[in-house]
C-alpha cells in the first residue's frame, strides 16, 4: 500500500480506505487544521476531504443529514424495493397467464 492509502498499482478512480480517511477527517476535526492544510499534506482534493468532514460530522451528530448507517439502509431498502417491485410485476403477468391457460 502507498503512503496515500491506496493499494499500490491502482488506476482510474482513486479509491482510500477507511483507516486513510478517518486519520485525514481526525487531522481536520481533533487538531483544527484547515481542509486544505490537510487536504495537500496528505495528496487529496480539498472537495474530497471536505466531504468526508461533512460526512463526520453528521455521524458525530454535530450536523443535521443522514448518518452513514442510515445512508447504507436507504440503499439496501430502495435495492429491495426494486427487487420486489419486479417481482411483483412478475407475479401479475404469471397470473395473468395461469387464468388465460385456465379459461381455454
Amino acid at each position: 500500500m502507498e503512503a496515500s492509502g491506496m493499494p499500490a498499482g491502482s488506476a482510474g478512480r482513486r479509491k482510500f480506505t477507511a483507516e486513510f480517511r478517518a486519520d485525514a477527517v481526525a487531522l481536520v476535526l481533533d487538531e483544527d487544521r484547515s481542509i486544505a492544510d490537510v487536504a495537500r499534506s496528505v495528496g487529496i482534493v480539498e472537495q474530497t476531504l471536505g466531504n468526508w468532514v461533512r460526512q463526520a460530522r453528521i455521524d458525530r451528530g454535530e450536523k443535521e443529514g443522514l448518518t452513514t448507517d442510515e445512508r447504507a439502509e436507504l440503499v439496501r431498502l430502495r435495492k429491495e424495493n426494486r427487487q420486489l417491485l419486479m417481482e411483483r410485476e412478475l407475479l401479475k403477468r404469471a397470473t395473468v397467464f395461469w387464468v388465460q391457460e385456465s379459461t381455454r
